[in-house]
């Protein structure tokens, strides 16, 4: 494998293809922030603005200020962004909204923790970018609600009957490993290794199931298994996608012992969610073989495939894996073979299980400028430093 070449393919799809699309077709100029429901072209078909790829496309040209080129065009991009979700993003004491009208009217209310996460990511990032101490404020201020949502992330628009079957998520924890290095330079330094030490524990312990050597999405609170639809799924491309931020802290932390489980538990997950039929990873799947209530269970991903492409790369960088090598490269084939659009810019998102384009947007309510272009950028990185 020539790692040079294949770091340049890398390279070039971002910065020549990927981000010049999202240049072109997605800024609203009339009332900041941007479109991200877009056609195949960059047509916009659906105006309203969701908080998570807001604050995600912040992060993105904040990110790419600060680590590749000091472009204005990216940061001016970044500021697009941030001031329209400094304005209207919230409800003035930092619970962010799920979605807004294209002016900035507030349509779903804040009940999705992950609004907050995008937010503290695109801010923190920013502040790095502008040195300004008012997105440095922001993004702490949101990191402290984070926190104190923790136990109860829907808070009143949780629509569980109480008391009957208390489970917890694992989104959470999983993303709060990356978001606890994304807010270091902002945050004091214990409350950030507190984090951290708890986010390792719940990953890798609470929902690692030692039996299946695979993760839930879900556990009881006391982290023990509940054997009900939500108890029994697996997603294996967030378990995929946590393993990678699990390396990057066993690399903060100079622990060996947790990047060679995370390097374990990855090589599980691809060999357990690949479809030996038609190839690409599933999306949901129940840990005891059953049929899932998710109608779109054997939907292939473009989140899953190339967050499992940083994965298996991060996995051979760290510890020489050949396995893990391996799986990247059956994973790379696919991923550019199915989801990359070989007549218009940026990749398709959706698939079915065939591998067939089941969706042509580039862009949706959940699909953003974040996952192609961060993977873009982190297999070309890693590539580029192996030899």
């Amino acid at each position: 494998m020539d790692f040079k070449q294949l770091a340049g393919l890398y390279k070039d799809e971002l910065l020549d293809n990927v981000i010049p699309f999202w240049i072109k077709y997605s800024p609203d100029q009339e009332y900041g922030g941007y479109f991200t429901c877009l056609e195949r072209d960059g047509k916009v078909f659906d105006t309203d603005k969701f908080i998570w790829l807001q604050g995600r496309q912040v992060w993105m040209f904040s990110m790419l200020y600060n680590r590749v080129e000091k472009r204005q065009e990216w940061l001016d991009m970044a500021l697009l962004g941030a001031e329209f979700l400094k304005k209207h993003g919230h409800d003035g004491d930092y619970n962010w909204y799920f979605s807004l009208t294209r002016e900035g009217k507030p349509l779903v209310q804040p009940y999705n923790i992950f609004s907050y996460t995008f937010a503290t990511m695109a801010f923190a990032q920013l502040s790095l970018a502008t040195g300004s101490e008012e997105y440095g404020q922001i993004a702490k201020k949101t990191f402290d609600r984070i926190l104190e949502k923790q136990a109860d992330p829907k808070g009143q628009w949780n629509k569980l009957y109480p008391g009957t079957r208390e489970l917890k998520g694992f989104s959470l924890p999983m993303i709060l490993c990356n978001l606890a290095l994304e807010v270091e330079h902002l945050i004091d330094k214990d409350l950030i290794d507190k984090t951290i030490d708890a986010c390792i524990h719940e990953v890798m312990e609470v929902f690692y199931q030692k039996e299946s050597g695979l993760i839930l999405e879900s556990v009881t609170p006391e982290g023990k298994f509940s054997d009900s639809f939500e108890g029994r799924l697996v997603n294996p491309g967030h378990v995929l996608e946590a393993m990678w931020f699990i390396m990057d802290l066993g690399v903060k932390l100079g622990r060996r012992d947790i990047i060679d489980k995370a390097v374990k538990i990855s090589l599980n997950a691809a060999e357990y969610g690949w479809d030996k039929e038609f190839g690409g990873i599933f999306y949901f799947m129940d840990i005891k073989g059953f049929p899932t209530q998710q109608l779109e269970w054997d939907q292939k991903l473009w989140w899953v495939h190339i967050e499992s492409a940083i994965t298996m790369l991060k996995a051979y960088q760290l510890t020489g894996s050949k396995e893990a090598l391996a799986w990247f490269e059956k994973i790379h084939e696919y991923a550019w073979d199915k989801f990359k659009d070989k007549d218009h810019p940026e990749w398709f998102g959706y698939l079915n299980r065939r591998g067939e384009v089941l969706l042509s947007l580039k862009g949706g309510k959940w699909k953003g400028c974040f996952h192609v272009p961060r993977g873009l950028y982190q297999c070309w990185q890693i590539l580029d430093k192996l030899k």
